[in-house]
């Protein structure tokens, strides 16, 4: 069993690029004890630049292009923040991300890669897509290539980069049956000039056989809708116009406190900034003792020595020297399965050149394919009863995943006597007690999380949205919060940075709900857990479970999954863009839904219980029972095919088992009816007549929101129709 030590410094690796997804692979396998790892990314994958041309002619899929950081991080340890960094201020050790609060490091490192300067050209944004960032060009061939019959494509950008896109997409129509298609390469001034004399002529004659129109001493004044604008007045047709040329420094990263070449990081032989505490990498940096070209090549051969340097840095080891090599193999896609190869001033090509290209490209790839999840903690050979049992056969999900079963908190509530103050209502099952102060009704509610996602400040967020959750199912106003917060055993400077971030976003989530933070708890324990205690003010009578009627309609507001896609991510068996759409939905808040709900005759929100528990409830509280229409039930991006192969919240058997009276349609859409949800929507059982145009305002609000069934008279049953 591995021993978990306290955190001391943060490590944190600004952008997924090559480099530092092999520092993440080679930290999980050796991580520095001590130190805590985060990296922050604007999406959920890294795109391979190596396989970008193959993607593009057709060889390889979407996925297959892609790297997932979220798993990725997972295996690795690391907390994972999906956003654009836009600044590091060196002096404060602090990195900004727009939308969440400064984090703070001991040593960062930057691989970012480089942006394209086609932007700046007139009217290439309105138009056209630039071939970096790849992720956002990569969907648009995808959606272009969906749809296109015999089109007029064009390319600005004569390099090595721009004739192997001209290529693949020549290639890639053909293959589609556009036998007509116009693929044109634009120069403005010689194409090919970053290769030798042989290679060149190999390149070109490659280009004229997959067809691709070659037009150089052409300078692209414009880009328009039908194509492109010359200087010298010609036009060039184009219904797919890209640049591969122009790159350059994102704009954050050439006006950071550092020194800088034409904008780019400048770094020692040790990759170390002008900053020792800043590290740069990959296409961003600029290697000041020994200058070389932008290339995938030395990035992926600078990683173990990243690693090693950061590694010291942070526990006072020696450094060691990166020594780029002079020259590299350069391995061009010819459009089909062919490829030129380059080195030292020879040239040639052939199929056998594309195998090995194709070779290498898979085996980068494959380091961060079916990486292996969490072993399950070691048992001793002799070990009381019950305790593999207990144990489970998989890792404890969180978030509400964790939560003690339905039947067991039942049976404790049961025997405790009933309140004899006038002033307090605690109905059974509700969402939250009612209190009268002072002429006002008040509710109060409590609700904690065990984390699931190792950024605290984005689990607090999940966490205040899901305890406001039963404060906006009751139709009251939220109005004060105190925190309740474990930490996980850290030294003090790393306990003030963590709780700075959780209690600045705490602060943001409840004043956005109209409430105030007025004090807290803190405390250190073995893993990260956040609550909150929450009070609000109703102005009308609170809504219970207790009000729904025969013939009014269900309506949920937002998709069911997030218990079976957590446990899958903390298996490593789901796609990071899904995980990323759950968390996105977790943090929606409830209050704008909650007003339009004002006039529900029963509400809760659908949280620990699942779907079926939550609705059970409502039907047990009013005498009536329910039906529910399973295909109309909103499901999270990856839920069911997740189901569908078996994947379960820990929680699941206690809340298949804790509802009575469901009986109807199965399957995996029926299961996910007993998925345990972290900050879920609310479900409301509202005047019939009226749901349609309840779920229109909902929609428009920006909820996914559905009506999902009605309520019958069949008390305590739960119809599920296919």
């Amino acid at each position: 069993m591995k021993t978990h030590y306290p955190a001391t410094r943060d490590l944190v690796l600004i952008g997924g690029g090559h480099t530092h997804a092999l520092v993440l692979r080679s930290w999980a396998m050796n991580p520095l004890a001590g130190a805590r790892l985060t990296v922050i990314n604007p999406g959920p994958t890294a795109p391979y630049s190596g396989m970008l041309p193959g993607f593009v002619a057709g060889h390889y899929t979407r996925d297959e292009l892609n790297i997932d950081l979220v798993q990725l991080a997972r295996f690795a340890g690391a907390r994972i923040i999906i956003g654009a960094v836009d600044h590091i201020d060196v002096g404060a050790k602090l990195i900004s991300v727009p939308g969440r609060p400064p984090i703070a490091y001991d040593v960062t490192a930057v691989d970012v890669g480089i942006t394209s300067t086609m932007p700046s050209l007139p009217g290439f944004t309105d138009h056209a897509i630039p071939a970096k960032p790849l992720g956002a060009f990569a969907a648009r061939w995808d959606a272009f290539r969906a749809t296109a019959q015999n089109p007029d494509i064009a390319i600005i950008g004569g390099g090595v980069a721009g004739a192997e896109l001209a290529m693949a997409m020549a290639h890639a129509l053909r293959q589609d049956g556009s036998d007509t298609a116009n693929v044109q390469l634009v120069d403005r001034s010689k194409a090919l000039q970053d290769l030798g004399p042989v290679a060149r002529t190999k390149m070109r004659a490659a280009l004229d056989r997959q067809g691709v129109t070659l037009i150089e001493d052409a300078d692209v004044a414009a880009v328009t809708a039908d194509g492109l604008q010359l200087s010298d007045g010609r036009t060039i047709r184009s219904a797919f116009t890209t640049g591969a040329a122009g790159a350059k420094p994102h704009d954050w990263v050439s006006n950071l406190d550092l020194d800088l070449h034409d904008g780019f990081i400048a770094v020692n032989e040790t990759l170390q900034s002008s900053d020792p505490d800043v590290f740069a990498v990959g296409d961003c940096a600029h290697l000041s003792f020994d200058p070389r070209p932008k290339a995938g090549v030395y990035a992926v051969r600078e990683a173990p020595v990243l690693l090693d340097n950061l590694r010291a840095r942070l526990s006072g080891g020696d450094l060691r020297s990166y020594k780029p090599q002079k020259d590299y193999l350069k391995l061009i896609s010819l459009g089909g399965q062919s490829a030129l190869a380059e080195k030292f001033g020879t040239a040639r090509q052939g199929p056998l050149l594309w195998r090995l290209k194709n070779h290498i490209d898979r085996k980068f790839m494959n380091q961060f394919v079916d990486l292996p999840a969490m072993d399950p903690p070691d048992i001793p050979r002799t070990a009381a009863y019950g305790l593999q049992d207990a144990l489970g056969a998989k890792p404890m999900c969180g978030g509400c995943g964790a939560k003690v079963g339905k039947g067991a908190l039942q049976k404790t509530l049961e025997v405790l006597p009933q309140t004899t103050r006038a002033d307090i209502t605690s109905l059974p099952g509700d969402d939250a007690a009612i209190l009268q102060t002072g002429g006002a009704t008040q509710v109060m509610t409590t609700d904690h999380l065990r984390a699931f996602v190792d950024d605290p400040a984005l689990m607090t967020r999940i966490a205040a949205v899901h305890a406001l959750g039963d404060i906006a199912a009751m139709g009251a106003a939220a109005q004060a919060a105190t925190a309740t917060i474990i930490l996980p055993r850290m030294s003090a400077k790393l306990q003030e940075r963590t709780l700075a971030e959780m209690m600045t976003t705490a602060h943001e989530v409840f004043a956005d709900a109209g409430a105030a933070i007025v004090g807290g708890h803190t405390s250190q324990g073995d893993e990260l857990t956040v609550g909150f205690t929450i009070t609000g003010l109703c102005a009308q009578p609170p809504i219970t479970l207790a009000g729904a009627r025969v013939g009014d309609a269900l309506i949920l507001t937002k998709p069911i999954g997030s218990g079976v896609i957590m446990a899958a991510e903390m298996q490593m068996k789901t796609a990071g863009a899904d995980v990323v759409a759950a968390l996105a939905h977790m943090t929606q808040q409830q209050g704008d839904a909650a007003a339009i709900l004002q006039a529900a005759h029963a509400m809760t929100d659908v949280t620990g219980f699942g779907l079926a528990g939550h609705l059970a409830g409502i039907c047990a509280a009013s005498g009536t029972g329910a039906e529910v229409m399973l295909p109309k039930v909103p499901l999270m991006q990856g839920a069911l095919d997740l189901a569908t192969a078996g994947i379960r919240s820990s929680l699941f058997d206690d809340n298949r088992d804790g509802v009575d009276g469901v009986s109807g349609a199965e399957g995996s859409i029926a299961d996910l009816m007993f998925d345990p949800q972290t900050a879920g929507g609310l479900l409301a059982a509202v005047d019939g007549k009226a749901a349609e145009a309840l779920v229109f305002q909902l929609q428009s609000m920006g909820y996914p929101a559905a009506v999902i069934g009605r309520i019958i008279d069949a008390p305590g049953q739960i119809m599920l129709l296919g």
